[in-house]
């Protein structure tokens, strides 16, 4: 979900051509979660092997790895690592939203309405522990860095722009800005459309680079503030926030209490809300736990184990597959020698 205070940031839109050579923390589960989404047959249906396994995410990655890397980006993956226990009760509350999702996908399907059974199809998305692990044994094979976050991927990437290691974080949640990255990119895509929430229809996107800084200069507060505002809104942390609050009248209280934040939380009655302080989650966001043990070491893409998990586990198209990797070659040796002639 994330916290929703995205017609608060300031964007820029940008081509994907600005951001060649920079490194890209992309947050990793929610790439994986839009593929899963989004790369469906007609009936909502996911794409899947003649062993019945599912594919979308697989197709997905490489797709759009391959194009991005065609461009000269840096592209690391930071997966999530163990959730904290408040986002627990977000992840029942997803959970249960699927179930409701699927009884209704199964409705649609028994009246043959495909329509319907595609838009709720996208609801029942899963991500399971298989599929992370096989997202990870492609991500290597095409010799892209993975980081383990020990928690949450959003704030290691977070972490990992603070320290310049990063250029910028890539997701559409807003969370990281939250955890303190100084930029945030979204709609990383070479597609130019997406598909617009719960439609079945589509949109035309660009990049979009968010600046922290520009954020809190416009809205007048600092990062602490910028937190509390996310907490009265929602995060994952305390799914749904303080009801009747929006993120414009969020700024008025925080900007009313400055950094008294007793005083907010005591205002807006959080203890009716929710059962634990206020604190919890605020603590989450300063205090998340990060680290630095961590390699950003770029490999040659290891052609034979690229072919060998997608073509030969999962029944891609060698074609297909051949095409897009001779493409990633050529884009390796023009920038070899690119690099060669700089130095001579």
């Amino acid at each position: 979900m994330g916290v929703n205070i995205s017609e608060l940031l300031s964007k820029k839109e940008i081509d994907v051509a600005s951001l060649r050579d920079k490194i890209i923390a992309i947050d990793a589960h929610l790439f994986l979660y839009q593929f899963l989404t989004t790369i469906r047959q007609r009936d909502g249906s996911l794409l899947m092997d003649s062993q019945g396994r599912i594919t979308s995410h697989l197709s997905g990655l490489f797709s759009r790895n391959s194009k991005l890397m065609q461009q000269g980006l840096r592209l690391a993956y930071v997966f999530d690592g163990k959730a904290p226990e408040l986002k627990m009760k977000e992840r029942e509350r997803r959970r249960k939203l699927k179930e409701e999702a699927g009884v209704k996908y199964k409705e649609a399907k028994a009246k043959e309405d495909i329509d319907e059974m595609k838009k709720y199809a996208a609801r029942t998305t899963r991500l399971t522990g298989e599929m992370i692990e096989e997202a990870k044994k492609l991500l290597f094979a095409m010799g892209i860095p993975v980081i383990e976050a020990p928690s949450e991927g959003e704030a290691q990437a977070a972490h990992m722009v603070k320290n310049d290691k990063a250029y910028t974080v890539a997701s559409q949640d807003s969370d990281s800005l939250l955890f303190g990255s100084p930029k945030l990119l979204r709609n990383l895509s070479l597609a130019g459309k997406r598909k617009k929430t719960n439609r079945l229809a589509f949109e035309t996107i660009k990049p979009e680079l968010v600046n922290l800084s520009d954020i809190l200069n416009n809205l007048g507060i600092d990062q602490d503030q910028l937190i509390a505002l996310g907490m009265l809104v929602g995060t994952d942390f305390n799914e749904g926030g303080i009801k009747g609050i929006g993120p414009k009248n969020a700024i008025k209280l925080v900007k009313k209490h400055n950094n008294d934040f007793d005083s907010l939380f005591n205002e807006v009655k959080w203890d009716n809300y929710f059962e634990y302080p206020w604190t919890d989650v605020y603590y989450l966001f300063k205090k998340m736990p990060v680290n630095d043990d961590y390699s950003l070491e770029w490999k040659d893409i290891d052609t034979d184990k690229v072919y060998e998990l997608l073509v030969e586990e999962h029944d891609f198209s060698e074609e297909r597959v051949n095409s897009t990797l001779d493409k990633l070659k050529q884009e390796k040796e023009k920038q070899t020698q690119k690099g060669l002639g700089e130095f001579f």
